[in-house]
């Protein structure tokens, strides 16, 4: 029985600040980023949208396709949890309105969290066909005013559908994974933004590759020329590029520019306008494969490699499912990616500072043009309007 996504959807926020902006600012070469770190723009939240909007955003046009009263489990990924304690699967549950028959879990273990609820879901819906299991991967990369990480900010959120017999990929068994325990990126309860050792991160994100790919050809048998195309978590694009050379090289294969730009760049294509999304950014690399390469995908092989930083990391594969192309939204994302507005870099920082989860009580002024909204914070709770 073939088990894996069977519709998949993302979403970003309705503003973002070009790099172009962010390095005249900065009086910086914008080469830095154009080409140093492969940026061009970065999704910016505004102070009325959070995790669970984003989510709602992304999930909702996969609801108006099926029975929502089917979906049996909600599995929300995020490292940009809105509650120490209540899972912002709980907030999506209400504001979807959804079945009470149905279990809700967040998952954290920073960006690795969307894969971990992907192959959760992968697994509950083989031991009982019948699950329809939404998974949500969304999440808000924030860093410190003027500190490196500043230019890697984003958002965005991915909703997929995970179903027996799926129509987009099913999810092939067997992975290779690693965990150590690392001090690259985190981030303390009291902070709302995170700390990051870059240099650090990059070396062990790539340590991990080498680890988890071994693990995957030992448990699987398959080879770097069994798989056709290949999605990285993509903290910055040129992270995606550094990854597949190392893997290339680890796997002993020589490849030409073109084959190398074929088997990476379609997935890279969003990441670079839309920034880091964290949790949701592996599956925001595998719409923009979907979108964005014009070839008939039928029948091939596609990996996955998530990293959390921390960190644990999976290596996985799917087979894209024949007729795929009829249900993809690739109209929706190039449509919310269009309509997006520009920021001033004043305009952005004064969202940057109005956005206080800490705060008891305030109600938000509407800069969020979705159907769904984070409206207020009352007495330490939070309250979401839908349209």
């Amino acid at each position: 029985m073939n088990v894996g996504i069977d519709l998949i959807h993302f979403s970003t926020s309705d503003y973002y600040l070009g790099l172009d902006v962010f390095a005249k600012e900065k009086h910086i070469d914008v080469d830095k980023y154009f080409v140093g770190i492969g940026q061009e723009k970065m999704s910016i939240a505004p102070p009325d949208e959070d995790v669970v909007s984003l989510a709602a955003k992304a999930a909702a046009p996969i609801l108006q396709q099926i029975d929502k009263n089917q979906i049996s489990a909600v599995l929300f990924a995020t490292e940009s949890g809105v509650d120490q304690s209540k899972s912002a699967g709980a907030f999506l549950h209400g504001l979807l309105k959804l079945s009470p028959r149905c279990r809700v879990v967040e998952f954290k273990h920073a960006c690795y969290a969307g894969a971990a609820a992907l192959q959760m879901a992968t697994a509950m819906v083989r031991a009982n066909p019948k699950e329809k299991i939404l998974v949500v991967a969304a999440d808000i990369a924030k860093y410190d005013v003027d500190t490196s990480g500043e230019a890697t900010q984003g958002c965005g959120a991915v909703a997929m559908l995970v179903t027996a017999n799926p129509r987009i990929i099913a999810i092939e068994p067997g992975s290779g994974y690693h965990t150590e325990d690392v001090m690259d990126f985190w981030r303390p309860n009291q902070r709302t933004t995170a700390l990051v050792d870059g240099k650090y991160s990059t070396k062990v994100y790539l340590n991990s590759l080498k680890q988890a790919w071994q693990h995957f050809t030992e448990e699987t048998g398959r080879t770097f020329g069994d798989i056709n195309h290949f999605c990285y978590h993509i903290p910055f694009t040129k992270m995606a590029e550094k990854a597949h050379h190392t893997l290339a090289k680890v796997a002993g294969v020589k490849l030409t520019e073109d084959e190398f730009r074929a088997q990476t760049w379609p997935s890279q294509i969003y990441n670079r306008i839309v920034g880091n999304s964290y949790s949701a950014s592996l599956f925001v690399g595998f719409c923009s494969l979907l979108d964005n390469l014009k070839e008939n995908l039928e029948n091939r092989r596609v990996s996955f490699f998530s990293y959390g930083s921390g960190c644990v990391a999976e290596f996985f594969t799917g087979l894209i499912q024949p007729g795929y192309q009829q249900v993809l939204m690739s109209a929706s994302h190039q449509r919310q990616i269009d309509s997006r507005q520009p920021l001033t870099y004043a305009q952005y920082l004064a969202f940057y500072h109005q956005v206080d989860d800490n705060v008891e009580n305030i109600t938000f002024e509407r800069h969020n043009k979705g159907p769904y909204r984070l409206a207020g914070i009352q007495d330490h709770k939070r309250y979401y309007e839908a349209q």
